[in-house]
């Protein structure tokens, strides 16, 4: 089993290339678990197509004791097993906390035994890398971290924090920083200022994804464009970055 997070400033399009990925692989036969870590709690939300999946947090507040796997994780029509992590009541209590909670309740239940899936993404806000937001990178979760960055200011300040989070835990013996995916906004220069930010992080950029329309058009309809559009130029664009994330394991 091989994990993977998923890191990036919130709105950059983390999730949509996150379910993407998983999408792709999961058309190639890997068996997928993705788990968003956002309280948002919408990672998942184009593999189940609209549908919003109970979290994790609010099963065990209904469910308490009597709480079972079936109540934490959905699978997707093809094949990719969704779970939300959630987050407290908006002004009360700590979303990293509630990061952590579902993660143990998981490996209390045994969800990885009983799956046994290939790979397992963790879709990762990365605007404030601290306490639960960290727990990929530090709880020895994620073999790989990833980073969605575009040429937008913001993006790659909070990229570079990300990988300041990586490598202070790194000596540790926790997860490696994998690279950069540009998630192009239209910046001008952005490869430019991306592959800079790459040099200055000792990483590399893995994929260029560009703007393309398709994808908006593909969450419209609650898919992925691997589903949408899965002849498009834009799902083999999801589909060769799945083969990178892969060959860098």
């Amino acid at each position: 089993m091989k994990k993977i997070a998923i890191y990036g400033k919130g709105g950059i399009g983390k999730s949509t290339t996150t379910s993407n990925i998983s999408a792709a692989l999961s058309e190639k036969g890997y068996k997928v678990m993705q788990i968003g870590c956002d309280p948002k709690s919408d990672s998942t939300k184009t593999l189940m197509h609209g549908r919003k999946i109970p979290t994790v947090l609010d099963q065990m507040k209904e469910k308490g004791e009597n709480i079972e796997l079936e109540d934490l994780v959905f699978e997707a029509s093809n094949g990719v097993l969704c779970v939300e992590a959630g987050g407290p009541t908006p002004g009360i209590g700590c979303a990293g906390r509630g990061i952590i909670t579902a993660f143990e309740k998981l490996e209390d239940l045994g969800a990885y035994e009983k799956f046994k899936p290939d790979i397992v993404f963790y879709d990762v806000l990365g605007d404030v890398v601290c306490g639960g937001f960290a727990m990929p990178i530090r709880g020895g979760y994620a073999d790989k971290v990833f980073i969605v960055t575009s040429g937008e200011m913001m993006a790659m300040y909070a990229a570079s924090n990300i990988v300041s989070a990586i490598n202070n835990f790194g000596k540790r013996g926790y997860a490696k920083y994998g690279g950069l995916i540009l998630n192009s906004r239209n910046v001008e220069n952005e490869v430019g200022l991306v592959s800079k930010l790459a040099e200055e992080t000792n990483g590399s950029i893995i994929s260029i994804l560009p703007r393309d329309g398709i994808v908006q058009q593909a969450e419209d309809q609650n898919r992925t464009v691997i589903e949408s559009f899965p002849k498009a130029d834009m799902a083999n664009c999801y589909r060769e970055l799945a083969e990178q994330v892969i060959n860098r394991l």
